[in-house]
């Protein structure tokens, strides 16, 4: 099995391409914690690799976070070696049965709004799904729509995966995805990171 590696803009954080299926259609999934990954044995099993602080499983990549102060060259093959030997075992990367991640909490959808304001909210979601999205996969990351003030015109957005804690997230947010969602959606004033 061959594992491919690449670099995201988050310095502490490094996207593994496995060649295989990761979370597919069910995910992503995000773990801030071991605690959290009770529902993936694979993001347990990397979790036990000292100094990994966050596991974020795409469709068919993963990315994983270290701790600041640790080195790449020790960490990178202890994960190397948990994904292999999980792939090897013919492990599940999700639990059967298990639940997908909640959404998280304040979130909304197109149908918690009324009138203008819910196409507003879908545009919104649209472009998020086409373009913002599979960009930021690109670099090992998600972002998730959580709401959108009307009185303000403020959208706000989960980062998650490489982009939780990314040195450059806000350039992104501010730069790219408030430019893009200003240019094809008027009524939107700003873009901020939900808390």
């Amino acid at each position: 099995m061959f594992i491919q590696t690449e670099p995201t803009p988050n310095p502490d954080t490094i996207k593994f391409l496995p060649g295989e299926t990761v979370a597919g259609g069910a995910g992503p999934f995000d773990f801030a914690s071991e605690a959290e990954a009770g529902t993936s044995p694979l993001a347990q099993a990397i979790f036990q690799v000292d100094n990994v602080t966050r596991v974020f499983l795409g469709a068919d990549f993963l990315s994983v976070s270290k701790t600041e102060g640790a080195d790449w060259k020790h960490v990178r093959p202890m994960v190397l070696a948990a994904i292999m030997d999980h792939y090897v075992a013919g492990l599940p990367v999700i639990s059967d049965g298990a639940d997908p991640q909640p959404q998280a909490e304040g979130a909304t959808t197109a149908s918690d709004y009324e009138g203008e304001t819910a196409e507003i909210v879908e545009e919104i979601l649209e472009l998020i799904e086409t373009r913002v999205r599979p960009a930021v996969a690109q670099d090992g990351g998600d972002i998730t729509f959580q709401r959108y003030d009307a009185d303000g015109g403020i959208v706000h957005l989960t980062m998650r995966g490489a982009c939780a804690g990314c040195p450059s997230s806000t350039m992104t947010l501010k730069q790219g995805i408030e430019n893009m969602l200003k240019a094809y959606v008027p009524e939107v004033n700003a873009v901020e990171a939900a808390l």
